[in-house]
């Protein structure tokens, strides 16, 4: 199948176009921030998909709204009784301030934080962003290795880093996966769903019919993983250079 890229800016509101070789025009709007993406026939130019794209222009818009009005994390503060998420359960931290490294621990049902009592908000935040990043490394490397032997893949190298608008992604020519951050707050389901999701990607690029039928037959309740991913909490939390 071929394919072609273009990119478009409709009043105000950027659009990914992939043009294939299908028959219908399909556009999609993809959490976390709303990302616009239409797979459009390779008959069809850039005015008659500009055209399709105005004439769905309030169902676009809606979507949207839904995506950014979903259920927000407001900025943490980093103090005693707030609430993070780690794996899909939500933990009231207990701030403890002691000499020493400032680390966190899940002791029952809190998330704690010991910490020198002069350390700065931001540090407290960059010490939780290490946190997440170090339960993922944990939990990537099981999963990979797993899915490694189901799809009959290797996956030379991955990555975590900060995203805002995609959970994954993947390189095909150097087969490098990159994981969102965000991950680690969410329910083990959903990062198995992305890690299957990427590497399935090595063996199809576009998220057409071949796609949807690689993921049906190697992840079945795919579509319930994501369903559980695009539901759980966003952040609101101040992005940082990836």
């Amino acid at each position: 199948m071929s394919t072609a890229n273009a990119y478009l800016t409709i009043r105000g509101i950027d659009i990914d176009v992939v043009y294939k070789d299908i028959k219908n025009l399909h556009i999609g709007v993809y959490p976390p921030l709303g990302r616009v993406r239409v797979a459009a026939p390779a008959r069809l130019d850039d005015d008659a998909v500009r055209l399709a794209v105005i004439q769905r222009l309030s169902w676009i818009k809606r979507q949207r709204d839904k995506l950014r009005s979903a259920e927000r994390q407001s900025e943490r503060e980093m103090v005693t009784g707030e609430s993070h998420y780690v794996w899909g359960v939500r933990r009231r931290l207990k701030v403890v301030e002691r000499a020493g490294r400032a680390h966190f621990e899940i002791d029952g049902e809190r998330l704690v934080l010991y910490v020198p009592a002069d350390t700065s908000i931001e540090k407290r935040r960059d010490c939780l962003d290490k946190w997440y990043r170090d339960q993922l490394r944990q939990a990537i490397p099981e999963l990979i290795s797993k899915w490694e032997q189901a799809l009959d893949v290797t996956v030379p190298k991955w990555t975590i880093r900060r995203m805002k608008t995609k959970w994954g992604s993947c390189n095909r020519e150097t087969r490098h996966l990159w994981f969102n951050a965000e991950l680690a707050k969410k329910h083990p389901d959903c990062l198995e769903y992305i890690i299957v999701h990427e590497m399935t990607h090595y063996s199809e690029r576009n998220h057409g019919e071949r796609f949807t039928s690689l993921m049906d037959r190697h992840l079945p309740d795919w579509r319930r993983r994501r369903e559980q991913l695009n539901r759980s909490p966003l952040s609101d939390e101040r992005w940082k250079g990836e």
